[in-house]
């Protein structure tokens, strides 16, 4: 079997399924299409599975579910594989497996290699073909440690799937045209007016950062004074000034209506290097950070080929636009949203809302089954009416899934660092794995559940201490490699090691760890939860100290020694496959 296929056949659960099945044929033939759920018990004096089908069929059955329990447990078929079955509490039947039961799972690793855990998805779910868009952040200044969030997790979660067995697309939608980056071109122009002693006062809801500077010397380098305008010109288009936020986004918009007007066609080549030079930026800091997209699909094309103007149109013809005070509004409080929404602006002008829409429709055009969005925590409230949309499209809403992503705190010291955006004095992701490198942001940001808040302590993922999680588990790892490289034998022999050495607790709970990879696999996948992973990791990593401190692994009896060298090298293995789906290395020394 090669490193790519799936994981060897021997599957503990469906033999003891099996003998649960023949034994419930003999006591209630009737209840033949019961599920058999076998679970791990927490407490490993409880065997190593149990199952729940005597409480299960106890309504049915109208009898007393220990009682069925029992019955079963006679009527279960000899197993060379099960040394004990026995029934415990309200009705539990545990299962104790042989040794050679237990610690078969070290040959199963290493016949499978790196495809140990993979297969096709046994989750239930239909789809095949998914689609995963996540980060799809606006091009309009360096990505920041919430943005790296998503990203991690939407790579994580992405590989993940695809290791279950699904066919993925990693998309990026790039919001490439609309007001935000209209903003960001007049940040920029403004900032190159400045270079020519035409200084504008420059807004405080404008792109702040040094970034932005940058780019104004860029233009400069390259063009001169080509796009120099008088200060009063510009000042002559805005507004008379009138305190309040409302005033400051008016005068913001009479900002850039004043480029566009002023510039007229060189205006596009404003905005066209500031979106180039973002972009490029994002794609560079994504793909150092290890997160790659198989597809960057522009906003702008939606527009360019009407599909906009397409999906409002329908929309409007399947009665569920109507316009008030000029613009069109989409009923989505039919949906279940909190007000209703525009569509289009009274002045002809789509909203993102619309083109949002028309890009939905586009994904299940392109036929994926499935599509996930990976979403920042504020954006809670857009889901309804997404959804809704699809729905009055005609489409099937249950085909989209949203994930929400959860804000980043950054401590050091034990004091909280602040962070804000459009100022531009905020920690970006760029800065984040300079700090504390690739590794411990990717596992870092795997350290809680995706709509959990995450605290991210900047000193605790520097440190080399068994404190830091991602290095606990890249020690164990490593800890591996050298033991292997110490003993200098043939590693790919121990595939055919005979395990019956293995006797210690340790050792079956350690095997046993190994066997819930594939089960996690899927688990995770059907839930969404990468995270569950990390979790795993950091136990199986436990699991292997703990072994590997209180048993020595290059023991002078040979059987012993190669026994425990394949334990040693299955657990490399299965670490190697989980840290890779998460984008962690794996270091062979520390």
């Amino acid at each position: 079997m090669t490193a790519s296929s799936a994981s060897p056949v021997f599957d503990v659960r469906q033999h003891l399924a099996g003998l649960l099945r023949t034994a419930l044929a003999s006591v209630a033939p009737a209840q033949g299409l019961a599920e058999i759920v076998l679970e791990r018990p927490k407490q490993a004096s409880h065997g190593d599975f149990a199952s729940n089908l005597a409480l299960q069929l106890a309504r049915e059955m109208k009898s007393n579910p220990r009682q069925i329990a029992e019955r079963l447990v006679r009527e279960l078929p000899p197993s060379p594989h099960v040394t004990k079955a026995e029934v415990a509490g309200a009705g539990f039947i545990n299962f104790t497996l042989t040794p050679a039961a237990r610690t078969a799972v070290v040959a199963t690793v290493l016949a499978a290699g790196h495809g140990f855990g993979r297969g096709p998805a046994k989750n239930g779910r239909a789809a095949r073909r998914l689609q995963v868009e996540f980060v799809s952040a606006n091009p309009t200044g360096p990505l920041h440690v919430g943005h790296g969030r998503g990203a991690a997790f939407g790579a994580s979660l992405a590989s993940l799937l695809a290791f279950a067995g699904f066919e993925v697309t990693r998309e990026y939608y790039v919001n490439d045209a609309g007001r935000q980056m209209d903003i960001l071109a007049v940040s920029a122009w403004l900032r190159y007016l400045e270079l020519f002693d035409e200084p504008v006062p420059f807004p405080p809801n404008a792109y702040q950062g040094g970034y932005v500077h940058e780019m104004a010397e860029q233009i400069r380098q390259a063009h001169g004074d080509r796009y120099v305008h008088p200060a009063e010109a510009v000042l002559a288009c805005l507004p008379p000034h009138v305190e309040g936020a409302d005033d400051a986004e008016a005068r913001l918009d009479a900002l850039i209506l004043a480029g566009k007007d002023l510039l007229g066609e060189d205006w596009a080549y404003i905005h066209s290097h500031v979106l180039s030079e973002q972009l490029a930026d994002c794609r560079a800091d994504l793909e150092e950070f290890g997160v790659h997209f198989d597809v960057w699909f522009s906003e702008r094309s939606l527009y360019d080929t009407g599909m906009v103007a397409r999906a409002v149109a329908a929309l409007e013809k399947s009665g569920h636009i109507y316009t008030q005070d000029g613009a069109k509004w989409f009923q989505s409080t039919a949906f279940g949203d909190e007000k209703d929404r525009v569509v289009q602006r009274d002045n002809g002008i789509y909203t993102y809302f619309a083109s949002d829409i028309a890009y939905h429709l586009n994904k299940f055009e392109r036929g994926f089954d499935k599509v996930i969005d990976v979403w920042g925590a504020d954006h809670h409230g857009y889901i309804p009416r997404v959804k809704g949309a699809l729905s009055a499209s005609g489409a099937d809403a249950g085909r989209l899934d949203v994930t929400l992503v959860q804000f980043v705190s950054l401590f050091r010291d034990g004091q909280k660092v602040s962070m804000s955006t459009r100022s531009g004095d905020y920690v970006t992701l760029r800065q984040l794995r300079e700090e504390v490198g690739n590794d411990a942001c990717r596992f870092f940001y795997m350290l809680r559940k995706c709509d959990q808040a995450l605290d991210f302590d900047l000193d605790l993922a520097k440190s080399q201490s068994n404190d830091n999680p991602v290095y606990y588990v890249q020690y164990a790892h490593a800890r591996i490699c050298s033991v292997l490289a110490q003993w200098d034998g043939d590693a790919a022999a121990l595939a055919a090691a005979d395990l019956a050495p293995l006797q210690h607790e340790r050792e079956f709970a350690l095997c046993a760890r190994l066997a819930e990879f594939p089960e996690l696999i899927q688990q995770a996948a059907r839930d969404y939860a990468p995270h569950a992973l990390a979790f795993y990791l950091k136990d199986l990593a436990g699991d292997f100290h703990s072994w590997y401190n209180a048993e020595r692994v290059l023991v002078d009896d040979p059987a012993l020694r190669e026994a425990r060298l394949a334990l040693a090298l299955a657990t490399r293995q299965v670490l190697q496959n989980g840290l890779s789906l998460l984008g962690v290395s794996q270091p062979v020394s520390m």
